[in-house]
């Protein structure tokens, strides 16, 4: 019996912000997809904080680190918000431009969502 996977729904240019990163990493980031289309959670994803229902996968490679951002909260999908490469140095504190752009697509995201329910 197949499993039945979550739909997958790129927010913004969320999908070309993943292709831009190295291989190695849009594997990882892809599998954690993967699995939370499954229902399932990867061992990298954690919550992000101040934000209900979004979770982060953070990856290092070749000493930088890159995270990808994505909700499970909208009607029974996985809508990915954003991915980057962290360029700070200092902290580990997601920088202020990137929550304002996951706080707009996660916007856009429950707009969908809930277009979706009414349609």
């Amino acid at each position: 019996m197949k499993e039945q996977l979550k739909d997958l729904y790129w927010v913004g240019s969320s999908k070309k912000e993943l292709g831009s990163l190295p291989d190695e990493v849009v594997d990882v980031f892809g599998y954690a997809l993967h699995l939370a289309q499954s229902g399932l959670k990867h061992d990298h994803a954690k919550p992000l904080k101040g934000f209900g229902g979004v979770l982060e996968v953070v990856e290092d490679f070749k000493r930088d680190t890159y995270r990808a951002v994505y909700t499970v909260k909208f009607n029974n999908a996985v809508y990915v918000l954003h991915s980057f490469q962290k360029k700070s140095k200092q902290g580990i504190k997601t920088p202020r431009p990137n929550l304002d752009m996951i706080r707009e697509r996660l916007k856009a995201a429950k707009a969908h969502a809930e277009g979706e329910n009414n349609g």
